[in-house]
């Protein structure tokens, strides 16, 4: 990871944009929808370090290469992150190609190798993320304390909220009636209703490019990963980075049995073909995940 990728939260935030023309209006208006009071600085005024005093980021967009090392040097003297556009030298930070749904923001960045490529890579994603997504997370964000005081522990938690996050109430939510959502989702909590817990077994020798959807998204669901010496680590990265990791000598059948009914999934990554049948014959509930599309 040669850049970490950081989230500032805009809420009650100044942004800083210095400069004139069609760069600077593009910084305009990807920060139009967020809730930033966005400060514009024109002249003398963007080469004086008090006229940064309070923000949390400035972004330089200026033909005028005097101009944008000034405005840069001022920025840095009142302790502002700065983004010079078409300047990496300048920079900061680098401005990522951003999927914006509200709530959910999701950004792609090439530590300003390629603008070019993050742009494609962004529309690939974007299509998958649908407009409601936002209100979804929205809808959580207001119930977390609910959630959390009703389910303290981790993996029952993490059981109700997958389970919820395709439920009505996440349906509802897409579909922008809030107080429909509020209401079924408390309605669920009251019940207690959350996703029973399964073993998943996966060939893992790799390679991780050919993983199909449905095996990547068990790995980032896991709560429990078990793997074989062998598998192929690249697999083993799309998973959970705080789920549990056991060694398969360290769980037997019965074991993994008492973590599915408590609630928990957990995957079994293997470097060979799946040992399934010693699982079903101790009553564990088991899914074979296909690795490759083919498969």
């Amino acid at each position: 990871m040669d850049a970490f990728p950081a989230f500032f939260p805009l809420a009650g935030r100044t942004v800083v944009i210095a400069g004139e023309g069609e760069a600077a209006e593009a910084k305009e208006r990807l920060l139009e929808s967020s809730p930033a009071t966005i400060r514009r600085l024109k002249g003398d005024d963007a080469k004086k370090p008090i006229s940064y005093q309070g923000a949390i980021l400035a972004f330089v967009a200026s033909r005028d290469d005097a101009f944008a090392l000034a405005a840069c040097a001022a920025a840095r003297a009142a302790h502002v992150p700065v983004n010079a556009v078409d300047r990496p030298e300048l920079c900061d930070f680098t401005t990522p190609a951003v999927i914006d749904r509200g709530e959910v923001v999701a950004a792609i960045g090439t530590a300003g190798a390629s603008p070019m490529l993050a742009t494609i890579l962004r529309h690939d994603i974007e299509v998958r993320v649908p407009e409601g997504a936002g209100r979804v997370a929205a809808l959580f964000r207001k119930l977390q304390t609910e959630v959390r005081e009703a389910l303290p522990e981790p993996h029952r938690r993490r059981a109700f909220l997958r389970a919820a996050l395709t439920g009505s109430a996440a349906q509802a939510a897409i579909s922008g009636d809030m107080e429909a959502a509020e209401r079924r989702l408390r309605e669920a909590l009251a019940k207690g209703e959350q996703g029973l817990g399964v073993v998943q077994l996966l060939d893992a020798r790799g390679p991780a490019e050919l993983l199909t959807l449905k095996a990547s998204r068990a790995l980032a669901e896991a709560d429990v990963l078990v793997c074989d010496a062998g598998v192929d680590p690249n697999v083993v990265s799309l998973a959970r980075r705080d789920a549990e990791r056991l060694a398969p000598g360290m769980v037997t059948p019965a074991q993994l049995k008492a973590l599915v009914e408590e609630g928990k999934r957990v995957v079994r990554l293997t470097e060979g073909p799946v040992p399934a049948d010693d699982l079903a014959e101790a009553g564990v509930v088991v899914e074979i995940l296909p690795f490759a599309a083919n498969s």
